[in-house]
């Protein structure tokens, strides 16, 4: 078994402690220790220069969730990347709305400013990093998507902004469409033009695109980076069996879990990561640089618009 991930005998070959490249499940993830005042001085200028990300409105309606099992094509990328994704089958869903963009790191650092609180160790020791050894400014790691951020987190931003985290369906609809593209911007094998996905570094510092580009990698719905750049928490528990017994209704995800629901793949992903279907779960008190999110609320009724 890889030291990487946690296969549960009963699923059969089901990744659960995801995910790209990284240890994930630590015991906690405590917060970080008051920053350096020069250090202090940055992350309230990315802070500032935070930029919210417009919001799309997804329409109500079935969509295709999940994958047909394939078993004669064992490295293509219409083959399943495990069991979790099986079977195919069509959901409906209300309409919802859905940021755009990932939050941005200038968002998540605003956010704890307004809170009085700091960024993790990680986090200040990464953007210390690439400020003062690879002279990235301000305004581009504004940018950045937000990282190292755990699940509890990423849900507190999104509830502070009067939204939420989405469901696992909302997110699948979002990335492909009604129809079941096999990645966001159809079924064109990965690009460096279509997604950030695929890199290296040596100190694993995160190469990364701005929340508010991608257009040529968009999902059908006009959503950037449902592929690569950094994978997303959703607010669904990580069910390895969820999508053979869930409602054909806006289905919530399951009532208790280990592990939260992560989708998209990331910066460091192989391709087989950034396909819609692909599913994953990582410890809620993870961070990581490899995970963000996006938010997303719930429409209003047609008769309150």
């Amino acid at each position: 078994m890889s030291p990487l991930s946690i296969a549960a005998p009963s699923w059969a070959g089901i990744t659960v402690c995801l995910l790209l490249g990284l240890l994930l499940c630590p015991p906690d993830a405590p917060a970080g220790p008051p920053p350096s005042p020069e250090l202090g001085k940055h992350l309230l200028s990315i802070g500032k220069l935070a930029v919210p990300s417009p919001v799309i409105t997804v329409p109500e309606g079935h969509f295709l969730l999940g994958s047909i099992r394939v078993d004669d094509d064992p490295y293509g990328l219409r083959t399943q990347y495990d069991d979790t994704e099986l079977p195919q089958h069509k959901v409906w869903m209300d309409s919802f709305e859905i940021d755009r963009d990932e939050v941005s790191l200038g968002e998540y650092l605003a956010h704890l400013h307004a809170r009085k609180l700091h960024p993790s160790e990680e986090l200040q020791n990464l953007i210390w990093h690439v400020i003062t050894v690879h002279s990235v400014a301000d305004g581009t790691l504004a940018r950045w998507p937000a990282l190292y951020v755990t699940w509890k987190e990423a849900d507190a931003v999104c509830r502070a902004k009067g939204k939420r985290l989405p469901t696992e369906a909302e997110w699948e609809k979002a990335a492909r469409g009604p129809n079941g593209n096999l990645f966001p911007w159809g079924d064109a094998e990965p690009t460096s033009k279509l997604a950030m996905f695929g890199q290296h570094h040596v100190h694993e510092i995160p190469i990364l695109a701005p929340v508010d580009q991608g257009e040529a990698g968009k999902s059908s719905f006009g959503l950037h980076h449902m592929a690569g750049n950094v994978a997303e928490w959703v607010n669904d528990w990580f069910g390895p069996d969820y999508y053979a017994y869930m409602p054909e209704k806006n289905p919530p995800g399951p009532a208790t879990g280990r592990y939260k629901s992560v989708r998209g793949g990331s910066w460091k992903s192989k391709p087989m990561m950034l396909r819609t279907p692909t599913r994953g779960g990582a410890s809620p008190s993870q961070r990581s640089a490899t995970i963000g999110f996006r938010c997303a609320r719930s429409a209003a009724p047609a008769s309150a618009r």
